[in-house]
């Protein structure tokens, strides 16, 4: 195979995954403009949006990674024409994703209490609290969301979530506008008026989502008919075999930079809001891999479902190719701009907060320095494990991602945070290992598996052949 073996299936590759890229942006833009507009408001309420989003994020984990088990099915079924079966996956994968959604609001409410003896800034948890109440609500129509994405993302259909996003990104903004400063006739509502924001955007998306795909006549069988009588424990529980494992290694992933929340936390509130800053930055240029991501595992499960694996392997090699080579350009304007950047999320005209602002810009330059490395790293491995996820190897994985962010990344956050003078930087430093681990761990893998299925099916083409030659004599 030659360069252009895989350069030629770029542009491919892009059309379908730029309006997955612009969706995901679209969920990153909410909270960067909420980081941008609170961060004008003190290092303080930029920390408590920090703290709360870091419960809200371990859920959103736990939702979206389970919702992506519906992508391959669709795939799948899309690949072979079979539309009762691409049915069956959208309404059992929208039936759970609702009642998973309704479960992961309840744990964060009930179990809010527990902010108080995490060692943050006590002030920070005060802040913190009422926030999270009203974000962790939202949850419920951001999970229903999802399921209709990933639905759509398996019908090779990626424009109606990044119309949806981008629909909700202008209620976000002149929402907080509105209500966080007080603007008009509105109330000044601070760090609250961004969660009022957050969660009238995100009934804003579902709704559109739900509407417009009915619109489409493509969509009509699919819409049709559903019953919950027609919901069936069997395919319930393949949703959820491949689901589960698939939401473990979002929450091993997210957990780990959550943790980095909490320890920046414990280094004090100018740590924690750098940290937010460079992770706000880092997770920006991370939705382009996770765009290409989708779109790795949508042309995996058409290629698994037509039984080209010659095809599914130069496809997904080529998605790989160009993730790395988008992650090195953010990387290097990461290392041009790290003095910079931060200065969007401060603000230098109040007097009384000036120090503690030109403290978090020096932290979270330092810490773009890191993540312009990592950037790499994170890149490959969402998109080889969006690929693992389309062949719906998803258990394997699970453990390995464990390994790398557990074992790996977090000890060494813990131990160079905490007992070294790096302290964020060491976090960060811990975040890398960590990343740099499960690319590795992941694209062994997706490797090995590949050539399997490969060899597995020349051995069989060549048993048909010696079968027919017998049978001819």
């Amino acid at each position: 195979m030659t360069l252009a073996t895989y350069t030629k299936e770029f542009s491919y590759n892009l059309r379908l995954a730029y309006p997955i890229i612009l969706g995901m942006l679209g969920h990153t833009v909410v909270g960067i403009v909420d980081n941008i507009m609170v961060g004008k408001l003190g290092p303080a309420e930029l920390a408590a949006v920090s703290l709360g989003n870091s419960f809200v994020f371990i859920a959103m984990s736990l939702g979206i990674g389970f919702s992506t088990a519906i992508t391959p099915l669709v795939a799948e079924a899309d690949g072979k024409n079979d539309v009762e079966k691409g049915r069956s996956a959208f309404h059992h994968g929208l039936y759970l994703c609702t009642i998973l959604g309704i479960v992961l609001f309840g744990i964060i409410y009930f179990s809010k209490p527990l902010i108080a003896y995490m060692g943050q800034p006590e002030h920070v948890v005060t802040l913190a609290k009422p926030y999270l109440d009203i974000v962790a609500f939202s949850l419920i129509p951001l999970i229903m969301f999802q399921a209709y994405k990933q639905f759509a993302d398996g019908m090779s259909e990626t424009k109606y979530s990044m119309w949806a996003t981008i629909l909700a990104n202008i209620v976000n903004v002149v929402l907080n506008y509105l209500l966080i400063y007080g603007i008009w006739i509105f109330p000044e509502l601070g760090i609250i008026g961004a969660a009022i924001g957050t969660i009238a955007s995100r009934f804003v998306m579902l709704g559109y989502m739900h509407y417009m795909m009915n619109l489409k006549k493509k969509f009509h069988p699919y819409f049709k008919g559903f019953s919950f009588k027609e919901i069936k424990r069997e395919v319930n529980l393949t949703i959820i075999r491949l689901g589960t494992p698939s939401a473990m290694q979002m929450f091993f992933e997210v957990a780990l930079f959550t943790g980095a929340i909490w320890l920046s936390g414990r280094l004090g509130t100018t740590s924690q809001a750098a940290n937010q800053i460079a992770l706000s930055l880092a997770s920006f240029t991370f939705m382009f891999a996770m765009g290409l991501s989708v779109a790795a595992m949508i042309r995996v499960g058409n290629q698994k479902g037509l039984e080209d694996y010659k095809k599914l392997r130069i496809v997904a090699l080529s998605i790989f190719l160009l993730a790395t080579f988008l992650e090195i350009i953010f990387a290097l304007i990461f290392v041009l701009f790290h003095q910079y950047l931060p200065q969007l999320f401060v603000n230098l005209n109040d007097a009384t907060t000036l120090v503690e602002s030109q403290e978090v810009m020096a932290i979270a330059a330092n810490l773009l320095l890191v993540a312009a490395v990592f950037q790499i790293s994170d890149g490959l491995q969402v998109v080889v494990l969006g690929a693992l996820r389309g062949l719906q190897d998803v258990k394997i994985p699970m453990y390995m991602t464990f390994v790398a962010y557990w074992v790996i990344g977090f000890p060494i956050s813990i131990y160079l945070g905490l007992y070294t003078d790096l302290k964020a930087v060491g976090i960060w430093i811990g975040l890398l290992a960590g990343l740099t681990a499960a690319a590795i761990f992941l694209y062994i893998r997706f490797n090995y598996l590949t050539k399997k299925m490969i060899q597995e099916q020349v051995l069989e083409q060549e048993q048909e052949q010696v079968q027919f030659q017998v049978q001819k004599q």
